[in-house]
């Protein structure tokens, strides 16, 4: 048999964007994680020296990212917020590294954890991994992954690791044209307006008639 991989957590940053009076999708993006740029895992308190770790590029060639999902603080306590297997979460790998865009479910855990990275008060962002392969530089003290076997989830939390990472919240309408540049944004946002009229329409016709 093959040796256990071990589950492996990274943290990164978060941030939000406010909500408009008509949108209805909360939309985050930004980069789980990014490719060959050094961070410093821990500093050793007594010689200083820094442990660091840089991700390959191309350490997710071939990563099945088909049923991923989003969580907060990697908890399975707390319900899922988004999913890819479920297309409710995009995971794209680019030059840059792990691109996220996640439409977050309208669920007490969706709204809450939207309106605290929103705030500001949740401005982190963290994924779950399994190594196949790594190498250690014991001159450098770096740790280098040179292909992933797994991405567990991604998280957003409380603490960062990979401080070049990002994550931000915006309309659905921006999301989906960043995402596939295919998407007329006058044309996205009419779309938008006509779905409001209606739900307005029916909201009165419930009430009144």
């Amino acid at each position: 048999m093959g040796e256990k991989r071990q589950k492996e957590i990274r943290l990164a940053e978060v941030r939000a964007l406010p909500l408009d009076d008509t949108q209805q999708d909360m939309i985050v993006e930004g980069y789980a994680l990014v490719f060959e740029q050094p961070t410093v895992l821990w500093t050793d308190p007594d010689t200083g020296k820094e442990y660091k770790e840089i991700i390959s590029r191309g350490a997710l060639d071939g990563v099945d990212l088909s049923d991923v999902p989003m969580k907060y603080n990697h908890s399975d306590s707390v319900m899922i917020v988004a999913r890819s297997r479920s297309k409710t979460l995009t995971l794209i790998p680019d030059d840059v590294g792990l691109k996220v865009i996640a439409n977050l479910a309208p669920t007490t855990a969706g709204k809450d954890l939207y309106t605290l990275v929103q705030r500001g008060d949740i401005n982190k962002m963290s994924f779950a991994f399994y190594v196949a392969s790594d190498e250690f530089d014991r001159a450098t003290t770096t740790r280098r992954i040179n292909k992933f076997a797994a991405i567990g989830d991604v998280s957003a939390v409380d603490t960062p690791a990979y401080e070049q990472t990002s994550l931000s919240a915006r309309s659905y309408c921006e999301a989906q044209k960043a995402a596939a540049d295919l998407i007329d944004r006058e044309q996205c946002e009419a779309e938008e307006r006509e779905k409001l009229a209606l739900r307005r329409k029916q909201y009165i016709v419930r009430t009144y008639l």
